[in-house]
């Protein structure tokens, strides 16, 4: 890939913070994302209630949330995703930040950086 570097960031967050993400993150203009519903675990351990008793919860329903782009805006999603999502409890969520080595458009060819 020539010029720039890309990154790709993942977000698993909670479902009822993405509407309020996605806001925000166009709010600084950020484009191309894709959302995935996703289920999983993490480090913590959840318990459901139900007509008065608790039981454990093994995996539990989030959203993935990736964005491709220019190495240069990935910190301004990041704080975005961080600022809106964190409520301070478990199971918030986590980042993930990889590089890209490269993209491709199909429709035309185009090889770089760009927010798909």
């Amino acid at each position: 890939m020539k010029g720039k570097a890309m990154l790709k960031v993942q977000a698993i967050v909670r479902e009822e913070r993405l509407e309020a993400i996605i806001q925000r993150l166009l709010l600084i203009g950020i484009r191309g994302l894709t959302i995935i519903p996703v289920r999983g675990s993490g480090a913590g351990e959840y318990k459901a209630f139900f007509r008065g008793g608790s039981y454990p919860v093994h995996f539990i329903s989030k959203v993935l949330l990736e964005w491709f782009g220019p190495d240069d805006e990935a910190d301004a999603v990041i704080r975005a995703i961080v600022q809106v999502a964190a409520t301070g409890a478990v199971g918030d969520g986590s980042i993930f930040v990889e590089p890209v080595e490269e993209a491709l458009r199909i429709r035309t060819g185009e090889r770089g950086p760009f927010s798909l």
